[in-house]
């Protein structure tokens, strides 16, 4: 697979999205499963095969690097070949960046054990929630993220208000800025929000030590343009 300017890993054509879910074959891995989406010549490819390979590289980068901001670290995985525009991976990818860095900034987090409980929850948020469920898969990695600092479970006190107070946060920046869906942008939008809350709440500032100007608009064919705020507009 590689990285098409389109959304289809196979044949690089555009995504089209039907409001019921119907049976689809993974065109990868052959198994069937329900889904609302495949390309204009029929192609699905499941979550699981679309986001395999991208979730090794964000835990390999994220368990190597000594980067403290989130942003950066961000941005070098979403250079990596299988973290693809758009995708279920960035479910992870956020809230990885956000605790790699929180780490590296000094935050008392045994961090394998952390992404690996990031890892194993992002994976439970589906792609295409952003539109389907009006509740975007980056922002509630930033809620994963703060439950996974603050050892959050359903019977929880203070820490299930805070958890939920963050994926509030980020979906409000979210959505604010309205659609088509892009997973740069949202992702980019999370972690600005989550480097807010922690310093709110956890004490811990993640530094952010550079504007954002996406590399990536050329592969979205539904890029905002300049009503993006990280649009490069020279």
């Amino acid at each position: 697979m590689k990285r098409n300017p389109n959304a289809c890993l196979i044949c690089g054509k555009e995504l089209i999205y039907t409001e019921h879910a119907k049976e689809m074959e993974c065109s990868i891995c052959h198994q069937t499963f329900l889904s609302n989406a495949c390309c204009e010549d029929g192609h699905f490819v499941c979550d699981s095969c679309h986001e395999a390979k991208g979730l090794e590289a964000i835990r390999d980068f994220c368990l190597s690097t000594d980067l403290k901001d989130p942003i950066q670290i961000a941005q070098q995985l979403m250079q990596n070949p299988f973290i693809y525009m758009h995708g279920p991976e960035h479910h992870i990818l956020v809230g990885s960046a956000l605790l790699t860095a929180y780490k590296n900034c000094g935050g008392s987090i045994d961090l394998e054990e952390a992404l690996s409980l990031m890892e194993e929850r992002g994976k439970q948020v589906p792609g295409g929630v952003c539109g389907f469920w009006g509740c975007c898969g980056a922002g509630v990695s930033t809620g994963i993220y703060c439950s996974i600092l603050s050892k959050t479970t359903p019977l929880a006190g203070t820490s299930w208000g805070l958890s939920n107070q963050m994926t509030s946060r980020s979906l409000e920046n979210i959505g604010t800025h309205g659609g088509p869906r892009c997973c740069k942008r949202d992702s980019f939008l999370a972690i600005l929000s989550a480097v807010e809350f922690t310093k709110e709440h956890f004490q811990v500032e993640l530094p952010v030590s550079c504007s954002i100007r996406c590399s990536f608009h050329e592969e979205n064919g539904q890029c905002l343009k300049t009503l993006c705020p990280f649009y490069p507009l020279s």
